[in-house]
């Protein structure tokens, strides 16, 4: 399962990108039509979680301000949309690569990490990446395509410095990957 050696879009099995782009465009506009709503997945996170610690400690949820919006006493925390959106991605991501023949296991990483520093340092910056999710009252998906979409000024102030703290840490970590 490595990168194509050939441009995206070509014979290299994957879609071009400027049509998906366009397609995903297409969805969010169908979903802002249909429901109301832009797309995201954090909150599907924070529901899954409020379930979880619901079922080891229900006061806790009735008493924290964040989890009883979300699941306190008859709410239900996993009867929302967003657990069918992330079920609809995880499920679509896997068909798709069945259908190119690309699923499998493996730990993408540079000549000079191990799997398990490279596991860990996924783990890190997936636990930062889902509390920065929390502080910035969404994710990539949900600021990025939902509050872009509609000119959110603090979305665009998020996908800036996103860019900009990613193009700041390439530099100096590029040695890991080569």
């Amino acid at each position: 399962m490595n990168p194509p050696e050939t441009a995206p879009g070509t014979k290299s099995g994957y879609s071009n990108p400027y049509a998906m782009g366009m397609a995903l465009g297409v969805v969010l506009y169908l979903s802002y039509l249909i429901t109301g709503h832009g797309l995201g997945a954090s909150g599907g996170l924070a529901r899954w979680v409020t379930f979880g610690l619901r079922v080891v400690s229900p006061t806790e949820v009735n008493s924290h301000s964040f989890f009883a919006v979300l699941g306190a006493g008859a709410k239900a925390p996993l009867s929302h949309w967003l657990i069918w959106e992330i079920f609809g991605v995880l499920l679509g991501g896997f068909v798709s690569g069945a259908l190119a023949k690309r699923v499998g296991v493996e730990v993408q990483r540079g000549a000079r990490i191990t799997p398990r520093v490279r596991l860990f340092l996924a783990l890190l910056g997936g636990g930062l990446v889902g509390w920065g999710t929390q502080l910035s009252r969404g994710c990539t998906s949900g600021q990025a395509l939902s509050g872009g979409a509609v000119m959110s000024v603090g979305s665009w102030a998020f996908m800036f410095a996103v860019f900009g703290g990613a193009y700041a840490v390439a530099y100096p970590l590029r040695k890991l990957w080569r």
